[in-house]
């Protein structure tokens, strides 16, 4: 299975997920991110959100940001959004149903309320980088049980 997560630069909450999804899931799964918007593309994440994830034993200090594009929605089985605008955008990019049903908002996949959103921390210091962590790595919890249980089907 491959998973994309998805904010707006993917340079703090994407690569964060990822990075956290990664250490939850067994080998067989593709994790990775993206983000809506290019402004980034080429940048290492955030050094805030390398550094909480380094603190937790994650590392993403290697990846690189880099905008969604069309083959992510054929390469990707699904794609999480960190928020409701990200997830309009991203939605208004798909093709077909099939893309569609790929897409959804990551902590109403993770069982938490609808139309919750992952906060941003990037105008932040590092405690909303702390608390953003925590919420994705309780996210990502819910998710990879999910992901990984027999019953579970694409």
């Amino acid at each position: 299975m491959k998973i994309l997560m998805v904010c707006l630069g993917n340079i703090c909450r994407s690569p964060l997920a990822e990075g956290i999804m990664k250490a939850k899931l067994p080998d067989n799964f593709v994790v990775d991110s993206a983000g809506t918007i290019s402004m980034h593309e080429g940048e290492h994440p955030d050094r805030r959100a390398v550094k909480v994830a380094a603190n937790h034993d994650v590392n993403i200090s290697e990846q690189r940001s880099r905008p969604i594009t069309k083959a992510d929605f054929r390469t990707f089985d699904k794609i999480y959004c960190m928020d409701t605008s990200v997830y309009k955008e991203v939605l208004s990019r798909t093709e077909n149903e099939e893309d569609r049903q790929k897409v959804s908002l990551f902590l109403e996949a993770a069982g938490k309320d609808k139309n919750a959103d992952v906060p941003d921390p990037y105008w932040g210091g590092m405690e909303d980088f702390e608390k953003v962590f925590q919420l994705l790595n309780a996210g990502c919890d819910e998710i990879a049980v999910h992901l990984t249980s027999p019953t579970h089907h694409i």
